[in-house]
């Protein structure tokens, strides 16, 4: 596995620390492992006591390198590491805006030399400004592109959102485990999308096309009928109804059937450290994509030392 790793950083803009804003909703725990923004929502924190965010960043340690063959070893590859979809910067991370949130989020993470997801919400500024956001970045780098997530609503609305997107995207996604928000279900009449309704979706995309939230095994069974481009293991960081486990452990059990029925597999969900970036890529992941401690170092304006504390060791990634 290539070793070679480059220190990289996410910083505050000047503008949410000039407005004195002390009512972020993370606690800035030292270690961001589910246990102190416990049943948080709106907020930082996810369903059922937090259990299944405890139990995607415990998980990583779990898995030891010697269960790997020399031959599995020597295959594998250090994943890239990406934004994941993040939406709500007023009610789930306590922004004083939410513009401000995505122009300052977006404009770190490229910055720091990211790659970028946008996500999708209620209301329609959620995208629309994660879009505005990434355009402002294209004034610095024309050729930027980012993956889009879109809930799954009913496939003429998912059309209306990726035609939106057109100037930004270069991946489409639809994040299917958002159907197990049962307020915004019920709220913007999300579906539980069937491999015949997304296989429209992949063919209207006109991009490389991913399903995010494969977490069940009934979900196994969809994609190995669909085949996307891009699988993403997800349980929405443990933030969503769903059962009981590990993004790692669901890796683990089903990752090499994965790779059989896409391109790249990605997988997001407790991922901190250099050595759970290992870890999925051993277990075959082409992509990791990382969420709360990415809003955790731009609300705290974090150097590299800062950065570094908060990943609970020293955080580096492949150049």
């Amino acid at each position: 596995m290539e070793t070679d790793k480059k220190t990289k950083e996410v910083s505050c803009s000047a503008d949410n620390k000039s407005m004195g804003n002390t009512n972020f909703k993370c606690h800035f725990c030292a270690e961001c492992t589910g246990f102190g923004c416990i049943s948080e929502l709106p907020g930082m924190g996810g369903i059922r006591e937090n259990i299944n965010f405890q139990l995607n960043c415990a998980a990583w340690d779990g898995i030891q390198p010697d269960t790997f063959t020399q031959k599995e070893k020597d295959r594998a590859v250090l994943p890239l590491v990406r934004l994941a979809p993040i939406t709500g910067g007023v009610e789930n991370v306590g922004y004083f805006s939410e513009e401000q949130f995505y122009y300052d989020l977006i404009g770190a993470v490229h910055r720091a030399g990211y790659a970028l997801s946008l996500g999708d919400g209620c209301p329609d500024i959620k995208l629309q400004t994660g879009i505005k956001a990434v355009q402002r970045e294209q004034e610095i780098n024309p050729d930027l592109r980012s993956a889009v997530f879109i809930k799954p609503y009913a496939n003429e609305k998912i059309y209306e959102r990726i035609d939106w997107s057109r100037p930004v995207a270069n991946i489409i996604g639809v994040d299917i485990d958002s159907y197990n928000i049962v307020t915004m279900r019920n709220l913007v009449k999300l579906e539980k999308k069937t491999p015949a309704q997304l296989k429209e979706v992949q063919k209207y995309a006109g991009h490389p096309f991913a399903v995010k939230g494969v977490f069940t095994k009934e979900d196994v069974e969809m994609v190995k009928e669909l085949k996307p481009d891009i699988i993403v293991v997800s349980n929405h960081g443990g933030r969503v109804e769903n059962r009981t486990g590990s993004t790692a452990e669901f890796l683990a059990e089903y990752g090499k059937e994965l790779k059989n029925y896409c391109d790249k597999l990605w997988v997001d969900g407790g991922i901190r450290k250099y050595r759970d970036l290992q870890i999925a890529g051993l277990l075959g992941a082409d992509e990791v994509m990382i969420g709360r401690p990415f809003i955790t170092a731009l609300c705290k304006g974090a150097s590299a030392a800062e950065q570094e504390k908060m990943f609970a060791e020293n955080f580096v990634l492949s150049s």
